[in-house]
């Protein structure tokens, strides 16, 4: 992969905006998974509840997604770098919601970004309360993490 795409890619992740409001932000698991079964349901959670988005309708993932990083990648090793670039956005994505976060994360493997940079982000964040209506400390232990 590029190096200077991927500089540009962890550029647009480390600055551009991933602001929300309150009880709007919504994060799903997909990584290591069969399917994206999590995702559709997100998407679809947030189009039938308009005030709230995934880290995908921000500026900083809709410029991420217009790079087409994956169409660049050539092996695992370029999907590694392309999945902490996403890390990188995730986790700053955490540290600015506030409120409840509504979650889909069926199966999460302990390899996904939600695992390994957006759980631990909400549990650090104060501002962050609950997960799916859960406290934060509850909904982990409930799911044997």
């Amino acid at each position: 992969m590029d190096n200077e795409l991927l500089q540009k890619a962890m550029e647009i992740a480390l600055t551009y905006d991933v602001q929300t409001a309150k009880d709007s932000v919504v994060v799903f698991s997909v990584s290591f998974q069969p399917s994206k079964e999590n995702k559709i349901k997100a998407k679809e959670y947030v189009a039938q509840n308009g005030s709230y988005t995934i880290l995908d309708y921000t500026p900083c993932g809709e410029a991420l997604l217009e790079l087409n990083l994956e169409d660049y990648a050539q092996d695992d090793d370029d999907m590694a770098k392309i999945a902490e670039v996403w890390r990188v956005a995730s986790k700053r994505f955490m540290e600015s919601a506030s409120g409840n976060i509504t979650a889909f994360v069926d199966g999460a493997d302990e390899r996904s970004v939600f695992r390994m940079a957006e759980l631990p982000e909400i549990i650090r964040n104060p501002d962050i309360l609950t997960i799916n209506g859960i406290d934060k400390e509850v909904f982990k232990s409930q799911m044997g993490w």
